[in-house]
């Protein structure tokens, strides 16, 4: 993982919830983690971390993630047993 995505995970878990965070920063940062990545239908994208599955969808037109996006790809992570030095 490079800096960028450190920067991104400590992003991802900072209180409160950051709504800002532009998806392609998350998205490199579960590809650079992920086992698997797939593309689903339309913006669907599947990621598995560990074992553990999710999938999530890109924001449109927006770039940026909002904070129910972010809550959940936070859990994600946790529950991936990913989480920032």
């Amino acid at each position: 993982m490079n800096n960028k995505h450190q920067k991104t995970l400590k992003l991802i878990f900072e209180t409160p919830v950051k709504s800002n965070i532009p998806w392609k920063d998350i998205e490199a940062l579960l590809t650079s983690l992920a086992s698997l990545k797939e593309e689903g239908n339309g913006s669907r994208v599947r990621f598995i971390i560990n074992g553990v599955f999710a999938t999530f969808h890109r924001p449109h037109p927006r770039k940026e993630t909002d904070r129910g996006a972010v809550t959940s790809v936070k859990r994600f992570l946790i529950n991936a047993e990913v989480t920032p030095c």
